[in-house]
């Protein structure tokens, strides 16, 4: 069966509430703490992070649709995990914050990109900078989340949402969701050019079941 869509979903009351500074100097099971990283050859630093990178990023590569479901905390590299997904929403407790420089890093999962798609780039610098709390309220009128509701509905929402893309054809959700993620950053002369060829393929495709 093809798969239509994804659900990113935190187990508690929050999403995810990122790294803490214990991550200096501890880490996690298996994984060097981050002052440890310092010691890494450039080739192996690089190797490391970008695999870090492509497990927040790897969502919008999927034909199928991700949905990220936020409520309490999503600060940081939880933050960049909403990010991640095609489309947010928030339970009306959902708290943002990219934290990252409060620690003295820098947002590197990324969610830089579609931050700035979303908010455009003097507020993504200023939510960055900052590292302040972001309600859903704001979340939802800046671009970054869908939108907001009460936690006690947040999963009926969700799933509704989801259902709502059932009637239209798989093929052609993920030839659409992928010109909108080309979008963001092709020139119009090349996306019209994609839109050829993705509606090419689609009739191509209707077609084969036309005339067999």
């Amino acid at each position: 069966r093809t798969l239509r869509g994804v659900v990113l979903a935190g187990e508690g009351e929050s999403f995810c509430a990122g790294l803490g500074r214990r991550m200096f100097t501890e880490g996690v099971p298996g994984e060097l703490p981050l002052s440890g990283m310092a010691t890494l050859s450039d080739g192996d630093f690089d190797a490391a992070i970008a695999g870090f990178q492509h497990a927040f990023t790897c969502w919008r590569e999927l034909d199928a649709i991700v949905i990220a479901a936020v409520q309490g905390h999503a600060i940081g590299a939880g933050f960049q995990l909403a990010l991640g997904a095609d489309m947010i929403v928030v339970a009306d407790d959902a708290q943002f914050s990219m934290k990252e420089t409060q620690l003295g890093l820098v947002p590197d999962l990324g969610g830089t990109h579609p931050l700035v798609a979303a908010v455009g780039y003097p507020r993504a610098l200023e939510m960055c900078a900052s590292g302040r709390r972001i309600g859903s309220a704001e979340a939802v009128s800046t671009g970054i989340a869908l939108r907001s509701v009460a936690p006690a509905v947040l999963d009926a929402e969700v799933l509704s949402l989801a259902d709502s893309f059932i009637t239209a054809l798989p093929e052609a959700v993920a030839e659409t969701k992928h010109l909108l993620v080309s979008a963001i950053d092709s020139p119009p002369s090349e996306q019209v050019r994609q839109e050829r060829l993705s509606q090419r393929r689609r009739i191509a495709h209707l077609a084969s079941f036309l005339n067999p």
